[in-house]
């Protein structure tokens, strides 16, 4: 038998207000997505375009808002302590049973930097990633928790707690990270890319411990009526985006996107990105991603037009995957 899948959409705080992100959570919830994603970081790649609308307040909303399970991505051990996201994320579980999961990954400087902390090197990130969520778990689990480092902690406890504490996936864009992370986190969560190279993420993953884990995807497209809408869209938004991790995750301000924006591209924009106006295409993606192993798949369409992206899948690619 085959698992279930679930088509969720995704809320980007880094482009629209929070406000209208969740009108177009109930719109996606009507059109016929499953789950909602949350992105999390406190400044938006571009100033000139962008928004930054706190997830957790929005996450509250938006449970209530929507019958939608959600989950986020953050980065704990920098803007957050550990001990602040274990006690958001045992909040909304323990008033929304079953509808709340959490994603933690090494971060942007871009957003994690604010604090003022010199930006480590990744090794580093990976070591407080993993120590953060032995925190997190130890708290959910009822536990005080004092250690000097790498994230230093102080008789640390949670006095509400969830009956069941919510799932805890590893965020990785690489197969490195995804063979580490296999190992000790409840699932994987990564990001759309040549079906080669995610096949490699996925065997990486569970090679490192990850077999039999869930596997959630992040699935960036621009989609509109036209092609040409949806190749501009993609370029207007995305087109600081599409450079590797390890430059992205170092750059320190909008300014520092911006200037990339005038170095990317078009070919290096439309090879990243699943840009079509033809709905066919993307169900045959989605089929390709499901294939994989994914079982939780979050689109995300890149441009501005929301609600025809959610108007056209509700009738033309939802009841594809799942008919």
């Amino acid at each position: 038998m085959k698992p279930k899948v679930t088509i969720g959409y995704h809320a980007s705080h880094e482009q629209f207000p929070p406000g209208m992100l969740l009108g177009l959570a109930r719109k996606a919830e009507d059109a016929g997505f499953g789950a909602l994603l949350s992105s999390d970081h406190f400044n938006p790649w571009t100033s000139v375009r962008g928004e930054s609308g706190f997830s957790w307040a929005w996450l509250g909303a938006a449970l209530q808002a929507t019958s939608l399970p959600a989950g986020v991505v953050c980065t704990p051990g920098y803007r957050y302590h550990p001990a602040i996201v274990a006690q958001a994320a045992a909040t909304l579980a323990g008033m929304l049973p079953g509808r709340f999961w959490i994603a933690i990954g090494t971060g942007q400087a871009e957003s994690e930097g604010i604090c003022g902390e010199a930006w480590p090197p990744k090794s580093e990130r990976n070591d407080r990633l993993f120590a953060s969520a032995t925190i997190m778990r130890s708290l959910w689990a009822g536990e005080t928790v004092t250690i000097a480092a790498p994230v230093r902690t102080v008789e640390a406890r949670l006095h509400t707690r969830p009956t069941q504490p919510p799932l805890l996936l590893g965020a990785a864009l690489t197969p490195a990270t995804a063979e580490w992370l296999g190992g000790w986190a409840d699932g994987l969560i990564t990001v759309a890319m040549q079906k080669d190279d995610l096949a490699e993420v996925v065997e990486a993953f569970r090679h490192g411990g990850g077999e039999g884990k869930p596997m959630y995807l992040k699935v960036d497209l621009s989609y509109a009526r036209t092609d040409e809408e949806a190749r501009s869209g993609a370029w207007d938004q995305w087109r600081a985006n599409v450079y590797p991790a390890a430059v992205l995750e170092n750059l320190r301000t909008p300014g520092e996107f911006e200037a990339l924006e005038d170095l990317a591209g078009p070919r290096m924009v439309f090879e990243k990105i699943r840009i079509s106006a033809d709905p066919k295409d993307h169900v045959r993606w989605l089929r390709t991603d499901i294939d994989l192993g994914f079982t939780h798949l979050y689109l995300h369409n890149v441009n501005r037009n929301q609600e025809t992206f959610i108007e056209d899948f509700g009738n033309e690619v939802l009841p594809e995957i799942f008919g």
